[in-house]
């Protein structure tokens, strides 16, 4: 991205947050707006790898070469805007192993699955957390990916979506909350919510986040870990649905024996707050076709609906 077009969106993002009221749109309206990214460069070239299909590419970001796995939908062409699902492995994992058992390269999007850099322990991770590499920017990365992105495909820049799982699910609140031009939406699972080194979350704006996390989870516990500075989730969720400017009581439904969805009303700009609470649920992806962490994986419901039902998606 070049030092005149960052400086640009980094001003449309500064004037949101100075005038809050009137940035309390949806979120593809504040995007369409010109805060976030606008290149649609990559409507006009052909696709750079077979539709249906997965392939590798590489970001240079901050001095280093980043690895990413971009998925086009089968009926991917480049004569129309496509959304974009920006997926975030958890710590120690990767892109390859999280879009093998996640599903979401079913959705009809475009799917990047980009790889953390090795932080604590050697293993790869995302920043916030306290074992990610130390001076590692990814939300400055995140920008260059989405630029390289739009640059080579047609990719809608008011439609771009963030979700993960664990340290990555953590790391798209973050993003949330630091690109709120960019992002219309997060759907973080298994959540992580790490905040090492950030700012107060002041996005200006509603966001739309849907957070999905099992109540058997030993690694996150549901109930918080003050010692390592995590919340408690129905704690995290609430804070979001006040930021998001919601009423303070959910509306709960029973969806499957084991999976509880809350809903809270009334969000500011038509924002959406959802929290899909999975009965003894390990530290895993529901619906998971593969391993995805410690714990019980229920198979009643998917993520990757929930995460692109969320989105306004369906499958491919």
């Amino acid at each position: 991205m070049s030092g005149t077009t960052r400086a640009r969106r980094l001003a449309g993002a500064a004037a949101c947050l100075a005038v809050t009221a009137a940035c309390l749109t949806t979120a593809a309206a504040t995007a369409a707006a010109g805060t976030g990214p606008a290149s649609r460069a990559g409507c006009d070239a052909p696709a750079p790898h077979e539709p249906g299909t997965t392939a590798v590419r590489t970001v240079d970001s901050g001095g280093i070469a980043r690895s990413v796995r971009v998925h086009l939908p089968p009926g991917y062409t480049a004569d129309r805007e496509w959304p974009v699902v920006l997926v975030f492995h958890g710590r120690g994992n990767s892109g390859a192993e999280t879009e093998g058992f996640s599903g979401l390269s079913g959705l009809p999007a475009i799917v990047a699955y980009p790889d953390g850099v090795p932080g604590g322990e050697g293993k790869r991770s995302w920043q916030g957390a306290p074992y990610s590499a130390p001076g590692v920017d990814d939300v400055a990365f995140t920008a260059d990916l989405l630029d390289d992105l739009g640059s080579g495909l047609c990719a809608d820049p008011d439609r771009v979506y963030a979700t993960g799982k664990s340290n990555g699910g953590g790391f798209t609140e973050i993003l949330a909350c630091r690109m709120p031009g960019w992002i219309a939406a997060i759907a973080p699972v298994a959540g992580a919510y790490y905040r090492a080194g950030e700012p107060p979350c002041d996005p200006g704006r509603p966001i739309p986040a849907l957070f999905v996390h099992g109540t058997g989870d030993a690694t996150i516990p549901y109930t918080g870990d003050p010692e390592r500075g995590l919340p408690p989730i129905p704690d995290k969720v609430a804070e979001w649905a006040g930021r998001d400017g919601c009423r303070p009581d959910p509306v709960s439904r029973r969806i499957e024996p084991d999976v509880t969805v809350s809903t809270w009303p009334g969000c500011a700009g038509g924002a959406a707050v959802e929290h899909v609470a999975v009965d003894g649920g390990g530290h895993t992806w529901p619906g998971a076709t593969a391993y995805s962490g410690g714990g019980a994986t229920t198979q009643t419901v998917r993520a990757a609906e929930l995460v692109g039902g969320f989105f306004g998606l369906g499958r491919s």
